[in-house]
């Protein structure tokens, strides 16, 4: 049984790969060749939640467990706010192959996730990119959108400033040629963006603005019904508003909670699954004058396929 550690991790990552990875999971996913059971989730210690994910594909043959707690009060201490691993087990015997750290791959996971939608929904001449919320999972969205769009800048946005800065430093030293600058107001971050993500812990939207016409959204934050990152308003307006697992989308996140509650969005509005795009069972952006969002909750066969990248990629499959 091997342990692949969050270093060895990042020295075999090649995005464009893993993102394409992720799509053929979600294909599989939307096509009903998984099984993926809604996460079980326990809270703890107040805030926390630990969340357990089993997944597996005959399709694939693949079978593992995802296992994560989020502690949202970590980042006070300066540690990771969500911390797990993820077990990959043999498909024919059922013997485990691996462990793997899960903070690492949670973030890649997640980037490339969205790098999908973006892949399918964003203009393809979008080169301005504003991330809301430079947390754990920034650096793998950024990473991601990059991998399949030709961004040229990009505009970052925290409600702790200071911390905007320290990742907005990090992520120049790895992408020069990449402009980035840090706002005070999201508003002015989000200003003439065409490709905005939001990775926050908030209980309210991050902003209230309307979002002008041609941006595609990413929303990965707000697992909870009782989070919401996105404005109902963004939601009663897009075009199209796209997810990974319907049933999960509409249990989980409080962004399509909240405004079906408030009369502003119905399950019958919701346009479909990433899954299904990427199989052309549905069109995905098909006018530059769209907006789009994509809302992520997550899915676990994509942390199983991920696992089972970075294990082939130890083992030089």
């Amino acid at each position: 049984m091997l342990y692949i550690n969050e270093e060895e991790q990042a020295k075999m990552l090649n995005m464009e790969e893993v993102v394409e990875a992720v799509a053929q999971s979600l294909r599989a996913y939307s096509e009903g060749k998984t099984d993926t059971p809604l996460r079980y989730v326990l809270p703890f210690n107040n805030d926390n939640r630990y969340l357990v994910m089993p997944a597996l594909s005959d399709e694939l043959k693949l079978v593992g467990l995802k296992t994560v707690t989020v502690a949202p009060n970590n980042s006070m201490q300066g540690k990771n706010t969500i911390v797990g691993s993820v077990i990959l087990s043999d498909y024919e015997t059922g013997e485990t192959l691996a462990v793997l750290e899960g903070s690492y791959l949670t973030k890649i996971r997640t980037g490339a996730i969205s790098g999908v939608a973006t892949k399918y929904l964003a203009r393809k001449d979008a080169k301005t990119l504003c991330v809301v919320g430079t947390g754990d999972q920034a650096q793998g969205l950024i990473e991601a959108v990059l991998a399949v769009r030709n961004i040229e800048r990009i505009q970052c946005f925290n409600r702790t400033y200071d911390k905007a800065v320290k990742f907005a430093k990090s992520v120049q030293q790895q992408h020069k040629e990449v402009e980035v600058e840090v706002y005070e107001q999201v508003e002015h971050a989000i200003a003439g963006a065409d490709v905005i993500v939001t990775a926050t812990n908030a209980q309210t939207p991050v902003f209230d603005q309307l979002i002008e016409s041609g941006v595609h959204v990413n929303a990965v934050g707000s697992f909870r019904p009782d989070m919401q990152e996105l404005p109902s308003q963004l939601i009663a307006n897009a075009d199209k508003v796209v997810v990974e697992a319907e049933s999960a989308a509409l249990e989980e996140t409080g962004d399509l909670i909240t405004p079906m509650s408030e009369g502003k969005f119905t399950a019958e509005a919701l346009y479909g699954e990433l899954g299904d795009i990427v199989a052309e069972r549905l069109k995905g952006r098909v006018s530059d004058d769209e907006i789009t969002v994509f809302k992520s909750v997550g899915v676990a066969i994509v942390d199983i396929v991920v696992a089972d990248y970075f294990y082939r990629k130890k083992l030089n499959v």
